[in-house]
Parts: structure tokens; sequence; C-alpha cells
């Protein structure tokens, strides 16, 4: 792993908030400096305003104490803007990046990867931009008031870092004594959240069959061990909590009483005003140090999550567009392709082994074969949505996986099994959620045959289709999945299974849309099984456990596929078989 290519890239972008972080650090001095107006204002007031009775005096000093308190706090204020500004930073620098190496690990299966790499992205950002950074700031500074109270007195100096050690082991035993617990609720209530969703969007299966009991009793029984556990969580995390606070004010109040007994004893050679400035001191630098000791754990995350995107990043290393490509014309060769679905590990069984033929512009192929054959698996490499293992996909000659998707994306229509409409407008939708043309729109629909449709709907092109299209039947989410295929006029257009979901009508509006595509040039490949889609096609590819079995014309396939029992189909020995214009070939 070349974490070395990677570490620039990651800490640039940190590297990149730099003037930040110093306007922090310089206000976090300056802040440090004015915690010490209290124990000054004190030591004056007690040296000066009492044994001279001036009320000028002490009218002077509250007024330079309140400006110092108004400028504290406008200076915390200011540097947590600081802070937030760093972190909004941090995301202009690397978010897109890591939005887009999210995005292809999901696609190359890496999907709890790519889950992990937002969530890392998120915690690193809030840090950067959170109060426990404004508190590692504040440290320098506490350090050096513990060092001026080791000035005052070495004995109080001590007492003030021992009373930090115990706040820290009683954070860390509260955070050893409550973690299994709330490790464990959390995953309960990630479960019981995803059982509902999931019985959610399966109720009326559900309510059909008489399950509605059953989901109900199992989410109880969740609900019912995430709660005993929180509680347990709770009663723990209350007792060090209370052991936490009775800690600190005993701390206040036994510096005092130390320092006390230590001018009574005559080991202490300041005046009592000292007594209560190394007071006043010592709550003013724990202060920090317990936050930052309570709050470890943050550190610890963000330190974690940093790491993993370090590793995200060096995984998945940044793309490099090459030269702009001329528009496409749609030829389509594919060249002795072997692939495994993302996830796959390297030792499976590929889905597709050796696959080769060519496409010319202009023409239709039909891709049948029984199921898990790799049918679905061809039409993602189609489109470069997934990676080839051995071999290419080219289109024009160019390698469609790693050529530039905002540039070939416009050239390229897609309707997978799964239509995966978005949230958003039918309109938005069609228009594959960008620069709304609503005569592009409209020409995608009605080649789709949706027009009419969509505009029976309440509010047309304007309807706004909810989570997933839940709010459509299927046949419509289906359609409306062909015209945001068809849209802005591409080159190359693979349907997998375009008619599960199709009616009568619907079926005519799809093989009208093929002859519209072939007219207009398209380059078209379907998966499907109906006949009348089958003898429309220019050619078909029959696959057969992931290996190519006849390809030809759908008559030469459909007559090779009824060899008798027993029979063998000869494979094709050739890498690439090229379908002329006149009449579609094969060489087995």
């Amino acid at each position: 792993m070349n974490l070395e290519a990677v570490v620039p890239e990651a800490r640039a972008a940190l590297g990149a908030q730099r003037p930040m972080f110093l306007r922090a650090a310089l206000f976090s001095a300056v802040i440090g400096a004015l915690m010490l107006a209290p124990s000054f204002y004190m030591l004056e007031v007690y040296d000066r305003v009492i044994t001279s009775r001036s009320v000028r005096t002490l009218i002077m000093l509250t007024l330079l104490l309140a400006l110092a308190y108004g400028v504290l706090h406008l200076l915390q204020w200011a540097r947590q803007g600081v802070l937030r500004q760093a972190a909004e930073g941090f995301d202009r620098e690397l978010g897109a990046r890591i939005h887009a190496v999210v995005f292809r690990a999901g696609l190359l299966g890496t999907r709890a990867l790519a889950q992990r790499g937002l969530h890392d992205f998120a915690t690193v950002r809030e840090f950067v931009g959170g109060t426990m950074m404004a508190g590692l700031m504040d440290i320098p500074m506490a350090l050096l008031l513990v060092g001026v109270i080791f000035c005052i007195d070495p004995v109080l100096g001590w007492f003030a870092l021992a009373s930090a050690v115990v706040q820290g082991l009683l954070a860390f035993f509260n955070k050893q004594a409550t973690g299994a617990p709330m490790a464990k609720a959390n995953a309960l209530h990630a479960q019981a959240r995803n059982f509902v969703a999931a019985s959610l969007g399966r109720a009326d299966v559900a309510r059909a069959m008489g399950m509605t009991e059953g989901l109900r009793q199992r989410w109880l029984k969740t609900q019912e061990e995430l709660l005993r556990l929180q509680a347990r969580a709770s009663d723990r995390a209350g007792v060090f909590t209370t052991l936490s606070k009775h800690v600190q004010l005993l701390s206040g109040s036994l510096m005092l009483g130390l320092g006390a007994w230590l001018l009574l004893d005559g080991n202490f050679s300041g005046s009592s005003g000292g007594i209560l400035m190394a007071s006043i001191l010592a709550g003013r630098a724990l202060g920090p140090l317990v936050q930052v000791i309570v709050g470890w754990r943050q550190v610890v995350d963000a330190r974690e999550s940093f790491a993993r995107l370090e590793e995200l990043l060096s995984r998945i290393p940044a793309f490099k567009p090459g030269l702009p490509l001329p528009v496409p014309h749609g030829r389509l060769t594919v060249e002795n392709v072997t692939a495994r679905a993302p996830g796959m590990s390297a030792q499976a069984k590929p889905v597709l082994r050796n696959i080769a033929f060519e496409l010319p512009p202009g023409k239709v192929l039909a891709v049948v074969g029984p199921s898990a054959s790799g049918k679905s698996t061809l039409a993602h490499l189609l489109v470069g949505a997934w990676p080839c293992h051995a071999g290419a996909v080219r289109l024009d000659g160019a390698d469609v996986f790693v050529w530039n998707k905002q540039e070939l994306g416009p050239h390229i229509g897609f309707l997978a099994q799964d239509v995966a409409l978005f949230p958003g407008t039918i309109a938005q939708n069609i228009a594959r959620l960008g620069e709304i043309d609503s005569e592009k729109i409209k020409v995608a629909a009605q080649i789709a045959g949706v027009h009419a449709e969509i505009q029976a709907l309440p509010d047309g092109y304007e309807t706004s289709i909810g989570e997933d299209g839940w709010i459509l039947s299927g046949g419509l989410c289906q359609r409306i999945g062909l015209a945001r295929a068809l849209y802005g006029a591409p080159k190359l257009v693979v349907l997998d299974e375009p008619d599960a979901n199709l009616d009568e009508a619907g079926d005519m509006a799809l093989i009208q849309a093929l002859h519209t595509l072939r007219a207009q040039g398209t380059t078209v490949i379907v998966v499907t099984h109906r006949m009348n889609l089958l003898m429309m096609a220019d050619a078909m590819l029959l696959l057969v456990d992931g290996e190519v079995r006849s390809f030809g014309s759908p008559a030469e396939v459909l007559n090779a596929g009824r060899t008798p029992p027993g029979g063998a189909v000869r494979p094709m020995r050739a890498p690439v078989a090229a379908i002329h214009a006149t009449r579609p070939t094969a060489r087995a």
C-alpha cells in the first residue's frame, strides 16, 4: 500500500488551513492570558483597594475586569468561528475527492468501506471545527497556569496536577464501565431502525398475511434489550459523573485549605491573596485539562478516522482524466472480457469468461440466457459501471470504464433491473438530475411512450416521486427510467429487462422506442426473453454459465438453441465477431 502518494493529498487539505489554525492559536494565547484577569483583580483588591480604601481604584479595576471579560468572550467566539472556517475549508479541499472515492468504492463492491469513508470524513471535519480542538489549543496556556501555581508554591502545584490525574482516571474508568453496554445499545438501535425501515417497505405484505403482530413483538423485544443496556450505561455513568463533580468541587476547597495550612505552618512565603490566586488559577488550569481528558475519546476517534481516510484514498487513487475524446458514434467492441461482480473475492469463479463480440453503430443486440448466466453483469460492464478483470469494453476504441464519466455519461443510456429513481421530481429524474431542458425531457418521454401518463398525473412532470419512486406504479417507474436512459439522444443504450413490469401498451411503446433508436443510429443492447423483442433485433447473444454459447442473427441463435438434449453448441472461438450492416453473422 503506497501511503506516500496519499499522505500529501490527505494532509494537504489540513495544511491548507494552517493560517486559520495559527490565528486560532493566537486567539488561544490571548484567551489564556485574559484568564489571569480575575486573579490579578483579586490581588489588586486585597493589596491596593482594601489597604488604600480608594473607591476610584476599585471602580477602575472593576471596569478593566469587565473589559477583559468582554474581550475574552469575544475572542472565544471568534476562535470558534475561525475553527469552523478551517473545517469548511477542509471540506472544500477534500470533500469532492472523498465523495468521488466513496462513490467509486461503492461501485467496486466495497460498500462498507465507502459508507465508513463518509463517516470518517465527517468525524475529522467536525473535530476540526469542534470544541475539543479549542480545548487542545488551551492546553499550552493551562500548563503555563500550572507553572504559575508551582511558582506560588510547589506543593500547591503538585496538588493541582494530582487533582487533574484523579479526574482523568475517573473519566477513564467511566469510559471503560459504560463503553461495552453503550456499544451494544448503539448496535441494537441501528438494528431496530433498519428493521423498522425494512418492515415499512413491506407493510402491505405484512398486513395481508397477518405478520404485523409478529413484527411488533420482534421490535418490542429489541427495544426492551436496548432500554436495559442504556439504563445500565446511564447508571454507571451517573456514578462516575457524580464522583467527578465531587472531586472537582472538593479540589478547589482543598486547595484553599492546603494553602492556609502551609501558611499557618510557616511553609508558605506568600500572602493570603496568593493562596486565593492559586486556587483560582487551579480552577482555570484544570478546566481545559479535564475537558481534554474527559473527551480524549474524540481525539482518538478523529485520529483513527483520519488514518482510515488515508487508507481509503490510497486504495482508490485520484482519477486523472485524459485528453477529451470526440463524441462517440456507437461502435461497441468487447475484447475477451472476464469479470466478477463487485465484492466477489479474487478466488471466486468469474461471472463472465472470455466474452468477445463487436456491434456497429445503429444495431440492436438482444442478450438472452438462463438465470445467473451473467446477463446483468455484462450490462454493467458495457456502460462502464463495473470494471473488467481481464479484457476491455470499448466504445469507438476507447475503454468505457476509464473514460471520464462526466464526458461519456451524456452519450450513454442505461436502464438496470433496479430502475433506481432518485428523490425529486419526474422531470429531474428524466434530466438525470442535471439542468432542466423541457424540450429534451419531453422528447425522451415521448420516445419512451410515457408522456401522456406523466401529463395525467396531478403535477405532471413536477410530480415528486418520493423515495425510490414509491408513489408510482412499477410499470410507470420503469418507463420513466427508460425515458431517463433515452434523454439527450445517447449513442449507446443498454436496457436490462426493460419489459419486466410493462403491460401490453408498455410493450408496444418499448418496441416503438427501439425502432426510433435504430432510426436515430443508436446502438442498443437489450437483455430480454420476449419473442417480439428478440425478432426485431439485428443480432442475438446467448450466454450460458458466463460463456458465449451462440452469437449471430436471432434465427440462427434460436435454431442453435433447439439442439437436442446432450447435443453441444459450439462456443465462439474468434475474439471478435462482427455484425455487418446488411445481415448479422457469427463466427463459431
